[in-house]
């Protein structure tokens, strides 16, 4: 009986090389989503045309190059919308000092600085915050598909026991404020990180002022629900 050690080697090398694509510095993020669902989907065709039989090697072979066409459709519509969503947050947030940038895992991240968001030991939704988040809420009320988790940090200024609350505060304000613009609030989940997630030093107060913040991430909804 014929081996099928080489079959499924030819299928890892495919799907390697799928996958090994969005590594790629230079590629965009719609092409990374591509390759991406490339990477998935010919997994996912390889192993179907394998568990049906008949045809052997080709028939996996044959599977995963079609699994990767249609991951590839399926990231490229991902992608799309995503990017989307970035540019107009991008244009939202223009000249205020918000980051938005995309993750590694195909999530978009606003970084929200303090000298915008809170004062030491406060959970106020400081003024120059306010209109930030009314565009954000603006592109999610116009992008019903995507879900949202925002984090609280603190400095190192105080305990834990002072800082761990404070930090969901952070977080719980400002989904407050973005659940009255319309933004549905099960699509919002929070949590706190008190300082134990520091982005600068502690020692000086520009370190403390840059880990003073909120982080937001915006994900596409799960489409099992």
């Amino acid at each position: 009986m014929q081996s099928s050690k080489p079959r499924f080697t030819s299928i890892s090398i495919m799907v390697t090389l799928c996958v090994s694509l969005c590594a790629c510095a230079d590629m965009t993020p719609t092409q990374r989503g591509t390759a991406s669902g490339a990477g998935i989907g010919a997994g996912l065709g390889a192993i179907i045309g394998s568990a049906t039989g008949g045809g052997g090697g080709n028939r996996a072979a044959g599977g995963a190059v079609l699994g990767a066409a249609a991951g590839g459709l399926i990231g490229n519509i991902w992608s799309n919308r995503m990017e989307q969503q970035k540019r107009a947050m991008e244009q939202a947030t223009r000249g205020t000092g918000v980051q938005v940038s995309q993750t590694q895992d195909n999530r978009l991240k606003l970084d929200i600085p303090s000298d915008i968001s809170f004062d030491t030991g406060r959970a106020d939704i400081k003024p120059n915050f306010r209109p930030v988040l009314e565009q954000f809420a603006g592109t999610l009320n116009v992008n019903p598909g995507t879900t949202v988790t925002i984090i609280g940090h603190t400095d190192a200024t105080g305990t834990p026991a002072i800082n761990d609350p404070l930090s969901r505060e952070r977080a719980t304000r400002t989904r407050d404020y973005l659940t009255m613009r319309g933004v549905q609030a099960e699509r919002i989940v929070t949590d706190g990180r008190g300082d134990r997630e520091p982005v600068a030093s502690n020692d000086d107060p520009a370190g403390r002022a840059r880990n003073r913040r909120v982080e937001i991430y915006v994900a596409e909804r799960d489409p099992r629900g």
